[in-house]
């Protein structure tokens, strides 16, 4: 089976939020030698913990993202696409990955880092690889806080971000903001939502990501079309519980065969 290969970006620097950070691009097989051909792109947040153990800050949990991607696109169920991991910042991820302040506790500068992301890193990958443009290719996505963040991208930018990846999010951040965002949002055109929730991540929370999916529902996504939803059986808050889901998500937002890719 051939493999994909990865490239890193060290210290991509950004103006709009001051501070720079890693980016890893995996690459799939056969880009180098299909060079007319553009790929959809997937932007993905803790870079660090998706590709090597190594670098996770979990030593030696990570998501996989490399091996279950290359397998999905041999077996022929996904369309090859190109995933930017974006490390996240340390002691600043609770910051940048929040749509509003928690007294005590900070965060509210979501909007500043997909500045950054929509006016800096995204136009930088364009010019470096060959990217397909739109939001029918071009997906975000992200666990827990950066599931929250995922939410808030696709709902504030559907015409960028149109296929989002949501697992185990945070939906209780600022008391549940992101139900208020979500049912007042114009979302047009509406994004392809992978959205999850683990049993052993609380019952409270379960609840929460259900009230969630219910709103999407009413706002006109459909079950299994637009929106799939799953509770996941004994599923954790952790590295290694999300690594079981990438080859799902990846099938269902970036289907082999789909007309819109």
């Amino acid at each position: 089976m051939s493999t994909g290969s990865l490239r890193k970006h060290d210290k991509f620097r950004s103006r709009i939020l001051r501070s720079a950070r890693d980016i890893v691009v995996y690459l799939p097989p056969g880009y180098e030698e299909q060079a007319q051909r553009r790929f959809p792109v997937l932007y993905l947040q803790d870079g660090q913990n998706l590709f090597d153990g190594a670098t996770s800050y979990i030593p030696g949990m990570y998501w996989r993202v490399g091996e279950t991607t290359d397998h999905l696109i041999a077996a022929g169920t996904i369309q090859p696409l190109i995933i930017v991991g974006i490390y996240n910042a340390g002691v600043r991820r609770v910051r940048e990955y929040t749509p509003t302040n928690i007294p005590r506790i900070g965060g509210g500068q979501a909007g500043r880092y997909l500045r950054m992301l929509t006016e800096e890193l995204m136009p930088f990958i364009e010019t470096q690889y060959r990217v397909l443009s739109g939001p029918a290719h071009t997906g975000f996505g992200g666990s827990s806080l950066g599931g929250l963040l995922t939410l808030f991208a696709g709902l504030r930018f559907p015409h960028v971000f149109g296929r989002l990846a949501a697992l185990s999010p945070s939906v209780w951040w600022g008391h549940q903001w992101i139900h208020e965002f979500a049912a007042r949002a114009d979302v047009s055109p509406r994004p392809r939502i992978w959205l999850d929730i683990g049993t052993q991540e609380s019952a409270r929370i379960v609840r929460e990501v259900e009230r969630l999916r219910n709103l999407l529902i009413e706002k006109g996504w459909t079950p299994e079309q637009d929106l799939h939803f799953e509770i996941i059986d004994r599923g954790e808050h952790n590295e290694a519980a999300w690594a079981q889901r990438v080859g799902p998500f990846l099938q269902f937002l970036f289907p082999a065969g789909d007309s819109a890719i």
